[in-house]
């Protein structure tokens, strides 16, 4: 055989050759297995890292670290194990995130005067209210602690007025419990459209204890007008000299 002839058959042997090579199984195997042990490795490290996230309460950095594992990784062991936890985490990082919603929803002032300091809570309503046909403004629900008033608690208009002077009952639901009644009181001053809940300690019980308190209150332009506030994220310590039970 001549070398022209020769030739041919040499390069097709040597891609035969190497097309066999290509397609050998158990290279091929050994690769995969290679690659699988490297995601793992690296799912693994996902892993302690969710893990530390957990250990340390830090639910919304644990609910992204396993986000990331579970989109990268879905079929790693590492994965399934996170996997098993991801519901607890996802419920805990919800509430830690509504938690932080409700404590923003507060907010507190520490005011020098005569005799020492002023402090106060205050929130406003989930949502605004018709008080006296002019359409829908905020309510507020004040604590406050005055080195020479003492404690009180007290809901505030920004129009229209309370049916309360002289003393009324205004009812105060805790959640899903039953409305209870409280007596109230309008004050005969125009310097702000404020009625005072006389047992302002057990208001402020009812509002620690509580998700959301309603208040239902008379006003002038007659009937009865509810509030609902979202207290659940009350920072008590604010104001110390209310009760801690």
């Amino acid at each position: 055989m001549n070398a022209a002839r020769a030739f041919p058959l040499l390069l097709a042997a040597g891609l035969l050759a190497g097309a066999c090579q290509r397609h050998d199984p158990q290279a091929e195997a050994a690769a995969a297995a290679a690659r699988a042990a490297v995601q793992e490795q690296q799912a693994g490290q996902m892993a302690a890292a969710f893990d530390d996230a957990v250990a340390k309460e830090n639910w919304r950095l644990a609910r992204a670290q396993a986000d990331v594992l579970l989109a990268k990784f879905p079929q790693s062991q590492a994965a399934q194990r996170v996997r098993a936890r991801y519901r607890e985490v996802e419920a805990k990082d919800a509430a830690a995130r509504e938690q932080v919603r409700l404590a923003r929803l507060w907010s507190y002032n520490d005011e020098p005067v005569e005799g020492g300091h002023q402090l106060s809570a205050a929130i406003y309503a989930k949502e605004d209210i018709d008080t006296d046909g002019s359409g829908a403004k905020p309510v507020r629900l004040i604590f406050r602690d005055h080195p020479s008033w003492g404690t009180s608690s007290y809901l505030v208009l920004q129009a229209g007025d309370f049916d309360c002077y002289g003393g009324c009952k205004v009812r105060v639901q805790v959640d899903d419990e039953t409305a209870k009644p409280m007596a109230a009181s309008r004050p005969k001053t125009d310097e702000a459209i404020a009625m005072f809940i006389e047992d302002e300690k057990a208001l402020w019980r009812k509002a620690r204890a509580a998700k959301t308190l309603a208040i239902t209150f008379p006003v002038k332009a007659g009937g009865t007008r509810t509030a609902v506030f979202e207290v659940g994220g009350l920072d008590a310590a604010r104001l110390p000299k209310w009760p801690n039970p």
